[in-house]
């Protein structure tokens, strides 16, 4: 890793995996914009990353949603070259749409590989114990890009 502490993108190893408590640490600076990609069912389970913009990247088994991409460029104010973070449960649909927002023109695109849960690449923010607020509480009620309501 690079000595360079002012681009979030120097905390990422050469696949673009970012550990949970680092990519925490730089949402909560402002260095970064945390998404969370999972599924509204998947929030009310666990609650989501504190702080976390909320953009599913599907709609039903497997289904790519329309506005995904839409939806992260608003989340970085239309900066596509703004650093992002992605969350899902596991690692698995972060992977594929970092890959997705890359080749779509997105230049700072991270993956937290862990997870909410856990993987083969960390413990997974539950586990460090990370902040999560509950989903759907009166603070977070439209705070998701896509306006999702349970």
């Amino acid at each position: 890793m690079s000595e360079d502490v002012e681009d979030p993108m120097a905390e990422a190893d050469a696949s673009g995996r970012i550990a949970a408590d680092r990519a925490a640490a730089l949402a909560r600076e402002g260095r970064l914009v945390l998404v969370d990609i999972r599924e509204p069912a998947e929030w009310v389970q666990t609650g989501v990353p504190a702080g976390a913009v909320l953009a599913p990247l599907t709609e039903g088994p497997q289904r790519l949603r329309p506005a995904f991409v839409a939806d992260v460029e608003q989340a970085l104010g239309g900066h596509r070259d703004r650093a992002v973070a992605l969350v899902c449960r596991s690692g698995g649909r972060t992977a594929f749409a970092r890959r997705l927002l890359l080749a779509e023109g997105f230049s700072r695109v991270l993956d937290v590989a862990e997870g909410m849960a856990g993987s083969n690449f960390g413990p997974g923010w539950l586990a460090r114990g990370l902040p999560v607020e509950p989903w759907p509480s009166a603070d977070r009620e439209g705070s998701a890009v896509t306006g999702t309501s349970p």
